[in-house]
């Protein structure tokens, strides 16, 4: 046990994604086991497990399609079974989104984000819900979208079903404080990781497309990874104790 988290580890979703990554990493320097859940990158989680037990805490990793509810299940009770208690939950899966206005989205396109972000993040919480009330509380910290502040042009397949999640997650703080169980959420802007990458490597986000986005940010620079998992430490440890229903944005000032 650490002076920040009970025993039990942290679960994230998403986990080996580039952002996931430095989230799982932050909650292992500050205390927490963590428990990988991943849909295709086995091998990036079963490295991304090696690192966290190097820095002398338990990791395990679970694979699950989010999109279904019993795959879900079935890896947070595995966490449990592996760790003990299951303290938090980090929900950061997401897919890759494609670039477009809202008047050319496919309804294929709509469906994949909603049931992966949406529906999946729904699946998680009930999957946690019954283990945190009967193991005197915990926290869910969902990463968000910056673009929940400000419009971001293209992004709308991104932006629209974490606000979804946003909305779960005043949900949860209101109905499930009586419980001790706490949801905040991380509205993450351009981070130098996961699909800025891709889409850099794709040539959708080109030089001038960054000069225009910095131009907006009060912080001429890009986030890291281990931006959004200090957020995401501070969220779910003893230090925001008694912050529920929270969002913060980590985007460097992006909507200002």
């Amino acid at each position: 046990m650490s002076a920040n988290f009970p025993d039990g580890a942290t679960v994230v979703f998403g986990g080996s994604g580039g952002i996931g990554r430095g989230v799982a990493l932050e909650f292992a320097h500050e205390g927490s086991d963590v428990a990988v859940v991943y849909r295709t990158k086995r091998d990036v989680a079963e490295a991304l497990a090696a690192q966290i037990r190097a820095l002398g805490r338990n990791a395990s990793t679970h694979h699950a399609d989010v999109r279904e509810r019993a795959q879900v299940q079935a890896a947070l009770d595995a966490a449990v079974a592996e760790h003990g208690r299951v303290h938090s939950v980090v929900w950061g899966a997401g897919p890759i989104v494609p670039q477009v206005a809202i008047a050319d989205w496919t309804e294929e396109m709509f469906r994949n984000s909603m049931e992966i972000e949406a529906f999946g993040f729904n699946n998680a919480v009930h999957a946690a819900l019954p283990h945190m009330r009967a193991n005197g509380g915990g926290n869910f910290v969902h990463l968000g979208s910056a673009g929940h502040d400000w419009w971001p042009k293209l992004d709308g397949l991104s932006v629209v079903p974490k606000a979804c999640n946003e909305a779960l997650v005043k949900g949860i703080a209101k109905e499930e404080g009586i419980h001790e169980i706490r949801a905040n959420s991380i509205l993450v802007g351009v981070i130098d990781a996961g699909q800025f990458q891709v889409g850099k490597d794709a040539g959708t986000f080109t030089p001038e497309w960054e000069a225009a986005v910095k131009a907006m940010l009060p912080l001429k620079r890009w986030g890291t990874p281990r931006d959004i998992g200090q957020a995401a430490v501070f969220f779910a440890s003893a230090r925001a104790n008694y912050v529920t229903g929270q969002t913060i944005s980590v985007g460097g000032g992006f909507g200002v």
